[in-house]
Formats: structure tokens, C-alpha cells, sequence
């Protein structure tokens, strides 16, 4: 409903400041337009939204403007009090202070919605550990995140996926928890911006020295950008095989980077044709051979090849060790 979104505008710029028209009709899923139209509304009714042009221009409320909202909805408790992650909430301290934090928010809320508050704990429940990795805290995690809030540089020393360890100096922006993972966000000497994985960071160092964040950095936006970056960037190497109905249910339990691109149709007994993505043909030959002869490669035809040599290798290896 209109007012509905026209009194979430005034919480998203009371929230952040400025926002283009493009970024909020993002954010409510209308277009620019309405965007446009809604910010008439409210300038009609005597709240001062402005608009200012410029590469740094959006919408704003004037300085000091404040509007107390009240009335939560019922779908707006439960996804208020979601439960966290614990595991990164301990990650970075915050387990003791987020309790504390939702408990005197059940307790400002009217009595009618405190029991539903806190039942939402009891119904959902968010867990990002996997189910054996024995996931350790990293030690620098406080440094770092100590070092984001007072914008102070950092010197890492910090191993790349080669295994090549090198010292750089970086200005950190952000942290970002991916799975069971930390990254950090932070821009290099010469101003570009790259992710750390914060377990391979090795040593941290905070530097008696400030920096200044880039003018309108968002953390949330650079990591869906990056992440789509990524991702277009990884190797690819497809694979059609048969597989066996007893053995399909287990192509996405063997703990290797498969992707299953398509599962063709299934009739009785008969195999089933599946086309799977893997970023190598070396991941390729050891993820089909752990099968056996419950799956039989159809394409690339080398590859067939290439898991008998392995096959072979492997019986060779054996019997000379008998």
C-alpha cells in the first residue's frame, strides 16, 4: 500500500541520509516514477524531502528532520528478531551485547506482541557452521574489526591461494561473513579495493595512521558486484555422463565442487543423463572416478580416457605394494 511505503521512504532516509531515486526503488520494488510521485506526496504534506542533483546528489530530509515511527507490524517483529548467526556473532563479540540489545527491545514493545517476539527464537533458527569443518576464530578478527570502526590503516601479512605470502598496507572498509567464512573489504595504496580472506591473513598490524573512507562506499553493494565478478571469472569445464539411479542422490554429497547443470529424464531403471560443471578437468577425473561403475562419462570423450590412465595408475600403484 502507498502509505505503507511512503512511511518506509522517511525510515530509509532518516537511515541513510541520502538515497537516489534509482537505490530506493530498489529497495520498495516500484519504479523511478513512483519513486518521484510519493516524494511529491510527502513534500505536499509538509515534510521537507529535498532533491539535489550531481554525480553525489539523491533524495534527502533536511537537516535535523526527525519523524518518530511507531506501530510495528507482526511481520516486522518476526524478521526483527530472527535469530542470528551465533557462530559470527561470537566471531566478532557481540553474542552478550545481542541478547542484551533484544531484550530491552521485547521490553519496549507494547505487551500484545512480546510473547510473539520471543517465540520467533523457539520457530527459526540461523546456523552457518558446516557440518565437520572444526571452524577456529581467527586472531585478527578483533584487530581488524577494531581497525573499520576507528578508520585506522593496517599492515597484513597475507598469504595468497598460490600459497606466496607477502606485507602490504590497506585501508580496511568492511568485514563480510560468506558461509562460515570472514572476509575483509579494503582498498590498496593505490585506491583499488580487494577481499582478504581473514584466515590466510597471518598477522595484522594496526599503523598510527588515519585514512578516509571512499565517498559513498556501500559494503552491501561492492560485495554483490564483487560476488558477481567472481563468478564470471571461475574456470569452467562441463561433463555430460550416465549415472546410475542408485548412485544420483549422492552427486551432491561428496564434499567436491561439482555443480549440476541439468538432470535429464528418469525412466525406471534406466540410467539417467546428467551434465554436471566443474572449474577443472583434474577436479572432473578425481570426483567421477570415486563412482566407479556408477557412472560412465559420455562427453568430452578425452576425458574417458584420461580416468582409465587414473584407473590404471591406480591398480599399478596397488599391486606393486603387494
Amino acid at each position: 500500500m502507498r502509505g505503507d511505503r511512503l512511511v518506509s521512504i522517511l525510515l530509509l532516509l532518516q537511515t541513510h541520509g541520502r538515497m537516489t531515486a534509482k537505490e530506493l526503488a530498489e529497495k520498495l520494488e516500484v519504479s523511478e516514477r513512483t519513486i518521484h510521485r510519493d516524494m511529491e506526496a510527502l513534500s505536499g504534506t509538509g515534510i521537507p524531502v529535498v532533491a539535489e542533483r550531481g554525480q553525489n546528489g539523491g533524495w534527502s530530509l533536511l537537516e535535523d528532520y526527525r519523524t518518530d515511527l511507531t506501530g510495528l507490524k507482526e511481520a516486522e517483529i518476526r524478521a526483527l528478531f530472527l535469530s542470528p548467526s551465533v557462530q559470527l556473532l561470537d566471531d566478532l563479540g557481540l553474542t552478550r551485547t545481542t541478547e542484551e540489545a533484544r531484550n530491552k527491545l521485547i521490553a519496549s514493545l507494547p505487551s500484545t506482541y512480546r510473547e510473539n517476539a520471543q517465540d520467533v527464537w523457539n520457530r527459526i533458527h540461523i546456523d552457518t557452521s558446516s557440518w565437520r569443518k572444526q571452524k577456529d576464530k581467527p586472531d585478527s578478527l578483533e584487530i581488524i574489526k577494531e581497525a573499520i570502526f576507528q578508520e585506522t590503516k593496517l599492515k597484513i601479512s597475507y598469504e595468497r591461494a598460490d600459497g606466496e605470502r607477502n606485507d602490504r598496507s590497506v585501508e580496511p572498509l568492511g568485514l563480510v561473513a560468506k558461509g562460515d567464512l570472514w572476509y575483509l573489504v579494503a582498498a590498496k595504496e593505490n585506491g583499488d579495493i580487494r577481499n582478504y580472506r581473514v584466515s590466510r591473513i597471518h598477522h595484522v598490524e594496526t599503523l598510527d595512521e588515519q585514512f578516509k573512507r571512499p565517498q559513498g562506499f556501500n559494503l552491501s553493494q561492492y560485495w554483490s558486484s564483487s560476488t558477481t565478478s567472481f563468478i564470471k571469472k571461475l574456470p569452467s569445464y562441463e561433463v555430460r555422463v550416465k549415472v546410475s539411479p542408485d548412485a544420483l542422490s549422492r552427486l551432491t554429497f561428496t564434499g567436491r565442487f561439482a555443480r549440476i547443470l541439468e538432470v535429464g529424464e528418469r525412466s525406471g531403471a534406466a540410467w539417467i543423463p546428467v551434465t554436471l560443471s566443474f572449474d577443472t578437468e583434474e577436479e572432473a577425473k578425481a570426483y567421477l572416478l570415486g563412482f566407479a561403475d556408477r557412472v560412465k562419462v559420455i562427453e568430452p570423450a578425452d576425458l574417458k580416457h584420461h580416468i582409465l590412465e587414473m584407473a590404471e595408475a591406480t591398480l599399478s600403484f596397488y599391486r606393486r605394494q603387494e
